[in-house]
């Protein structure tokens, strides 16, 4: 391939995958407005019309926000490659700190810098804007400096040794050095789902042990029906940020827990709270969360191996406008995690169908060990109190959404729950 001819395609690319997200985007803010002054007849005696105002007009404003964002990330992708920055700051670092490690360590840390400058406006206006206005945020200025420093604490405790084990890996391995990084990588991952509960989380959260004893006793009653172990029942306190309500289990092994936000207690009752908690345990008995796992191991392997190619080829570097020898090993690496997920948006549909599958699953399972009633009545209240959207593009669901739309999740729930045939190529 030429250098010309990558470049081209790299282009390309970009602007397929641009135009795709705007025109999504806008067809999804159109729809949902075009329906903003009617509640869809399945919903009409549980969500006032107010309340689906809400939800579109908090729907839109993200579309607005997402648009902007979008052509951001684009202009800056273009200027970091084409643009010559990236190869500016590269030539820069190298007469700076020579051709070690630490030029590598500086390259990654200088991109990450002034990629969090551009998204850093995108995530204020979200937060103290978006947010606010629709009362959802719970975010102080003094919480958000403070997560922003734990984070970048984080990231640099466990990003630096990362980076430099696989840069190393990638010079001293030979030719398959990416089946030694590929390897770390994977540990790396396993451990932070082993040590996030009880290590990372509580650094930026407060999780106390549930203490309704009655909710307590339908749980682990719960629990027992679905053979799940846990390590603890525990309550987040997430309306420190938001108003927004969820509940997840975390961990591997013997240090899984169950946790809920407070504020989703607050909003459902003890049947509603124990059928989401079916659904998520649901995810556990099919295995959905190993089973991606493996997914992204062996993708991430395919990866490596694509990048061990790509950084022995010249028009890799000179396509996307740097020049040979510019950052080094590391350049090669940064280079191809900044322009993946642009050849990668494509596939992106594929992964959003197989996680909607995996909700039906999870949905279903829960209709056999709590009652349908319930998780429906918990999901309505769940779109309603976080102003999701009933309506939403269907086009726009299908190539973003990792959940299924509000009127097809629950039509298929009341499905499962009636004992009725499900519709061909969409097992339970």
């Amino acid at each position: 391939m030429t250098t010309t001819l990558f470049g081209q395609l790299f282009l390309l690319f970009l602007l397929l995958s641009i135009s795709t997200r705007l025109w999504l985007t806008v067809r999804h803010a159109r729809h949902v407005g075009a329906h903003r002054d009617q509640v869809p007849p399945a919903f009409a005696e549980h969500i006032s019309l107010t309340d689906h105002q809400k939800a579109a007009d908090y729907t839109r404003a993200k579309c607005s926000l997402a648009i902007w964002e979008t052509l951001a990330d684009g202009i800056f992708l273009l200027a970091l490659t084409l643009g010559g920055v990236l190869n500016a700051i590269a030539i820069t670092l190298q007469s700076v700190f020579g051709t070690g490690y630490l030029c590598g360590l500086a390259l990654f840390a200088a991109s990450g810098l002034i990629s969090a400058i551009m998204s850093l406006p995108f995530s204020l206006y979200r937060t103290f804007v978006l947010e606010a206005r629709f009362g959802f945020n719970q975010m102080t200025w003094r919480l958000w400096f403070a997560d922003g420093v734990k984070g970048l604490a984080l990231a640099i405790a466990l990003g630096t040794p990362l980076l430099l084990c696989a840069l190393w890996l990638m010079d001293a391995m030979g030719e398959h050095w990416w089946l030694y990084v590929w390897t770390v990588w994977l540990c790396f991952n396993l451990l932070m789902l082993a040590i996030y509960p009880s290590f990372i989380a509580p650094l930026f959260n407060k999780f106390t042990p549930l203490e309704d004893a009655a909710l307590k006793e339908r749980i682990t009653t719960l629990l027992s029906r679905c053979g799940f172990a846990s390590s603890g029942l525990f309550v987040m306190d997430g309306s420190r940020r938001s108003a927004h309500g969820n509940a997840y289990f975390t961990g591997m092994g013997k240090a899984k827990r169950i946790v809920f936000f407070d504020t989703l207690l607050k909003h459902l009752q003890g049947p509603e709270i124990e059928a989401v908690l079916a659904h998520e345990l649901g995810h556990f008995h099919f295995r959905h969360v190993t089973k991606r796992i493996v997914v992204m191991a062996f993708v991430s392997l395919v990866l490596l191996r694509v990048l061990a190619w790509l950084m022995t080829q010249d028009w890799f570097y000179l396509g996307l406008g740097l020049q040979l020898g510019a950052g080094g090993t590391a350049m090669a690496l940064l280079l191809f995690s900044l322009v993946l997920p642009v050849f990668l948006f494509p596939v992106a549909p594929l992964f959003a169908a197989l996680s909607r599958r995996d909700e039906f699953q999870a949905d279903a399972f829960a209709v056999t060990h709590a009652s349908a009633a319930d998780l429906t009545r918990a999901l309505v209240k769940l779109y309603r109190d976080n102003a999701a959207t009933l309506t939403p593009d269907p086009l726009y669901s299908l190539f973003h959404d990792s959940h299924p739309p509000a009127s097809v999740r629950i039509g298929r729930i009341a499905q499962t729950a009636n004992g009725q045939p499900l519709p061909a190529g969409q097992s339970a």
